[in-house]
């Protein structure tokens, strides 16, 4: 009765305390099927911990590929959350396997009747009722079509869309030119997307949508397509890591998600990415219904997942490089363009406390792929990091780093 209880929270959104959350998991270890283990993952949904649901998730899947009930509850679990495009894909790999399984068809016609799409709801809809006309979900989604059909139907124009569209795609920083009845998109890996803007027009107008949910769609897609983003809500959030900037990179990021960090420098947000640093346009974060304040808090999460190692390095003749020996001088060296960020976390901070002792510490930001630093009282290596000049990419000037706060220095201050 007790884990039916919990079962019945999770299923309506409510968050779980501790020790209820602690009982659904011992229930789904023991278990050891997909239902449970689906359970713990809404649960830690509902209480905003993307990263893990997310694990979990996808772990479901791989132990139980074709189980069509697995691929249902990871739906339904996404439309709890109204995270629709994660429901839709979820849904449709069940209907590869279970080819009009009316559960999956009735939930798929919830999420386009969620997401405006009422053409195709209403398509899905008579399809399961041709078939059963006693599935109670579908006459239920059928009555509500009635009851919230528009008193006219409306298409707007095919001018009105792509102007709409094109407006959209500026609002968002998404690189992009029209050529020849093509939207040219600019990918992050060095590639150009060509759309056809006749064809993006037909399949809005199939969609049933008003013109506004429908660019916002469409938007969303072509922004996950230019940043090599997989489709979906939790994909985009599992991959996004805070980047550490100084002020002059505001005007070259003009459009893209940001807040104010310590000492006048900026955070910003990327999606990971094996060769580049993909920032996050504002737009993309519209079209998730987010605000700077979750993705912020889900970034430093998953950067507190992908930790970086306090290593000894070496500084001769202008060059770095690793030494098996302590020197005076560290670095934080992941390499992925998020290290300045590292710096701030409470787990990286601890890391350099216990490697190299307590601080405060002189730090060098000059470089995206490392940050260096060494114990303030090590004055001739404090001397060593501040006669470095910042590359290209870099964050200039001379900082220091004491109770978790990132200050800017006068680099002679003390000397």
């Amino acid at each position: 009765m007790e884990l039916e209880r919990i079962q019945k929270k999770v299923e309506a959104g409510e968050r779980l305390e501790d020790d209820e959350l602690e009982a659904l998991k011992r229930a789904a270890s023991q278990e050891g099927g997909p239902q449970l283990r689906t359970a713990v993952a809404q649960a830690l949904l509902n209480a905003d911990a993307v990263l893990e649901a997310l694990q979990i998730l996808e772990q479901v899947k791989r132990d139980f590929p074709k189980s069509v009930h697995v691929h249902l509850a990871l739906g339904r679990a996404a439309v709890s959350q109204e995270k629709w495009s994660d429901a839709e894909v979820a849904f449709l790999e069940g209907l590869k396997l279970q080819p009009d399984d009316p559960e999956l068809l009735t939930a798929l016609a919830v999420v386009a009747l969620r997401r405006g799409e009422r053409t195709r709801a209403r398509a899905l809809i008579d399809d399961v009722l041709s078939r059963d006309p006693f599935q109670a979900e579908a006459q239920l989604l059928a009555g509500e079509l009635r009851q919230t059909a528009p008193a006219a139907e409306y298409t707007p124009s095919k001018d009105d869309f792509h102007h709409a569209l094109l407006d959209q795609l500026k609002r968002q920083s998404t690189p992009h030119l029209v050529q020849k009845g093509q939207l040219l998109v600019r990918l992050s890996r060095k590639g150009i997307a060509r759309l056809d803007l006749e064809a993006l027009y037909e399949d809005f107008v199939e969609s049933g949508q008003p013109l506004d949910q429908g660019v916002a769609a469409v938007g969303r897609e072509i922004a996950e397509k230019a940043l090599a983003v997989p489709g979906g809500r939790l994909q985009f959030l599992s991959r996004v890591l805070p980047v550490l900037r100084d002020s002059s990179f505001l005007e070259r990021a003009e459009g893209a998600v940001r807040r104010e960090g310590p000492a006048g420098l900026w955070i910003f947000y990327a999606v990971e990415d094996p060769e580049s640093v993909l920032y996050v346009p504002q737009g993309l974060l519209d079209a998730h219904r987010m605000g700077v304040d979750q993705l912020d808090a889900v970034a430093w999460k998953n950067l507190d997942a992908r930790p970086a190692e306090v290593r000894a390095i070496e500084l001769e003749a202008g060059a770095l490089r690793l030494s098996s020996t302590a020197t005076g001088l560290w670095c934080i060296a992941h390499g992925d363009g998020h290290d300045g960020a590292r710096l701030l976390t409470a787990t990286h901070q601890a890391a350099m406390e216990k490697q190299v002792g307590a601080g405060p510490y002189r730090v060098y930001l000059g470089l995206r792929e490392l940050v260096l630093f060494c114990l303030e009282n090590d004055r001739a290596t404090a001397a060593k990091i501040e006669g470095l000049d910042a590359a290209r990419d870099g964050i200039a000037g001379a900082w220091r780093l004491v109770d978790g706060k990132l200050t800017a220095i006068d680099p002679w201050a003390g000397l």
